[in-house]
């Protein structure tokens, strides 16, 4: 689940990244700062994704990705797809989770 989730956060921050070089132009020096500082929370939280913290850093984050389509208006669609991918690297991540678990605690065969 960590790894799918964390896989996710630092795609996220690439984007930022881009998306920081669209609003170069036309926007001012606060909306291409918190764009920064959006990127570099977003790597950040991909590495505290051992503790809950990193998890609702990553969940707050993905709104703000979204709230960035005031600035770069393809975030709005950018953000809502990355905001599924993080839904589903948690879905998928939980059951992948539960089925290892699974595995683990059965016998093992004969052979």
């Amino acid at each position: 689940m960590r790894v799918l989730a964390a896989s996710v956060l630092a795609m996220e921050s690439l984007v930022m990244g881009f998306a920081i070089l669209l609003a170069m132009k036309d926007h001012s020096a606060l909306a291409l700062t918190l764009g920064g500082f959006l990127a570099i929370l977003l790597i950040l939280s991909a590495g505290l994704l051992k503790k809950k913290a990193g998890w609702v850093l990553g969940s707050t984050l993905q709104v703000a990705l979204l709230a960035y389509g005031l600035v770069v208006t393809a975030m709005y669609l950018i953000g809502a797809i990355f905001a599924g991918l993080w839904i589903a690297a948690i879905i998928v991540g939980r059951k992948g989770e539960a089925a290892r678990a699974a595995f683990l605690a059965s016998p093992p065969p004969d052979a």
